[in-house]
């Protein structure tokens, strides 16, 4: 048995019916059990009255030792980055679609939720990548992601020119639309549509994912999980690539900048149900073949 949780936060979107319906479920589950519940504001605003303390999102994770989020991969994503901030772990309820990082479906909130609540799960870490655009060796934009770090050029159809350093060793220029570079967490996401290979959660790793490269050679390279990449956009072109974090952050490089990238300090915790399995997930997610041999 691990140990139980006693002050419970609620994070979602909450736009459509179906996704209020889960955090009014939810919100009964926690209520009967007498737990000391904390609603972001935005959220809250759209449920009417709770019992329930009524806060920022920055709250809930310095007061909360578990946060529940209701919705897509989107919204955990958006949670992820400022929950790992307090080393608060987080437990996902799916109202999305594909859903690799929130595991437990509507149906199963009051089985699966309630065993969490009496100390019946797994407790996974997932790294985050801390990400530094700089102009003439002073820092213009930070963020960070817990899926992917995108350079590209902002346009359909057009390519920009980058050089690519690990470890200040160059690796390569490239004429490409852009670049991924993506955690394990992330190698589900943008960079398997893009021909990154899937890696498994617990791997160290990064993995940099060219996107249509000029280059028809150029491939995916999978590099250890402490290596500090470095994106320079040459000087040369005309535009002003945008810097994507997790689809979400978005921040601009200019011509003669450089895009850092490098393993964050602080890690997510993600609860799991005791029966979770990674390849049960891409099986279901990815429609692999679901038979098995008796």
């Amino acid at each position: 048995m691990a140990d139980k949780f006693e002050k419970i936060g609620l994070i979602g979107r909450g736009r459509h019916e179906s996704s209020l319906e889960t955090v009014q479920s939810l919100l009964q589950l926690l209520e009967t059990r007498g737990l000391d519940i904390s609603i972001e504001k935005r959220l809250a605003s759209l449920l009417g009255e709770a019992t329930a303390h009524i806060t920022s999102r920055d709250d809930i994770g310095s007061h909360c030792d578990l946060v529940i989020v209701v919705g897509g991969d989107g919204s955990m994503l958006s949670a992820a980055r400022a929950m790992s901030e307090h080393n608060v772990p987080v437990l996902g309820v799916n109202r999305g679609q594909l859903g690799f990082l929130t595991d437990i479906s509507p149906d199963d909130i009051e089985v699966k939720v309630a065993e969490v609540l009496d100390g019946r799960y797994e407790k996974e870490h997932r790294f985050l990548l801390d990400v530094a655009v700089t102009r003439h060796g002073e820092t213009v934009g930070r963020a960070d992601a817990l899926n992917d770090v995108v350079v590209n050029s902002g346009t359909s159809a057009q390519m920009i020119q980058f050089e690519l350093y690990i470890d200040n060793t160059f690796v390569y220029r490239q004429h490409a639309d852009g670049l991924i570079i993506a955690t394990p967490t992330g190698s589900t996401a943008y960079s398997l549509s893009g021909g990154g290979p899937i890696m498994h959660p617990a791997l160290d790793a990064i993995v940099v994912v060219p996107m249509f490269p000029q280059a028809l050679s150029s491939s995916p390279i999978v590099v250890a999980g402490n290596s500090e990449i470095r994106v320079d956009i040459v000087d040369s072109i005309r535009i002003h690539p945008p810097v994507t974090c997790d689809g979400q952050v978005n921040m601009t490089a200019r011509p003669g900048d450089s895009v850092h990238i490098y393993k964050k300090k602080h890690e997510l915790i993600l609860i799991h149900p005791l029966e979770h399995s990674f390849y049960a997930s891409c099986r279901d997610k990815l429609r692999w073949s679901h038979s098995l041999v008796e």
